[in-house]
């Protein structure tokens, strides 16, 4: 079956569970493959039984969504994108990530910009957004690898910043070094890949740093914080329109 997904042709193949069935909001309305194909993905029931051997602690289906995620971030490696482990909510048409280790709170926080601007927001993606540069602009895309509670929607939107979220007593927002950043940003992103691969994530990262404000939230769970965060960071510059 074929999908689109950050803006591109995605061809699936013998996945199953989890992996299709948070896909299937994906799924292209044009199933012929006349059009070119992007990426495809293709996680044999050998390469799960190999997981399986080496890491028993997961699941069958588990490591089906899991190899399906790392299938397709090398894919968009070639295409200007990568896979940032975050939370990314949408206000007013502009997409805002937030990035952190498991834990910290990073999906409380988009809650309460939901609960801040009702109708205004949603979450695009809750776990592993795609941000990929399309025609010189960087955008957040929705993906099927959206964690368990799978909130995603198939859009891709403008992205107005990316902020580093660590649990605080009080609320406030600071620019991130670039230094810094790239740092996180490697942290929360898929590391273990070949010379070439390595190249194409280091030219994304330099394109996000370049393109997208970067931030240093510091926050706890009261409403202030979403106040706060929205208050520093938003974007009244970007053309906000959703892409379906």
């Amino acid at each position: 079956m074929i999908y689109n997904i950050a803006g591109m042709r995605v061809k699936i193949e013998n996945c199953s569970g989890r992996t299709l069935r948070q896909a299937k909001p994906y799924l292209a309305d044009d199933q012929s493959e006349t059009q070119d194909i992007d990426i495809v993905i293709n996680v044999d029931e050998k390469r799960v039984a190999e997981a399986v051997r080496e890491h028993p602690e997961l699941s069958a289906p588990d490591w089906d969504y899991m190899i399906s995620g790392n299938d397709f971030y090398v894919g968009l490696l070639h295409h200007g994108g990568i896979l940032l482990h975050s939370s990314c909510v949408v206000v007013d048409g502009v997409a805002y990530a937030f990035s952190a280790d498991s834990g910290v709170g990073k999906s409380t926080h988009t809650k309460l910009w939901l609960k801040k601007f009702g109708d205004r927001a949603y979450i695009l993606n809750d776990d592993k957004p795609a941000i990929r540069l399309i025609d010189g602009k960087l955008y957040a895309c929705g993906t099927p690898w959206s964690g368990k509670e799978d909130l995603s929607v198939p859009k891709n939107v403008p992205l107005g910043a990316i902020c580093f979220v660590e649990r605080n007593s009080d609320n406030r927002v600071e620019k991130a070094q670039v230094s810094e950043a790239v740092y996180k940003i490697m942290s929360q992103t898929l590391r273990k890949l070949g010379a070439k691969n390595m190249d194409n994530l280091l030219n994304v990262v330099e394109q996000i740093c370049e393109k997208v404000p970067l931030y240093n939230l510091y926050c706890n769970i009261s409403d202030e914080a979403a106040d706060v965060s929205y208050n520093a960071i938003k974007r009244s510059d970007l053309e906000a329109t959703d892409e379906t």
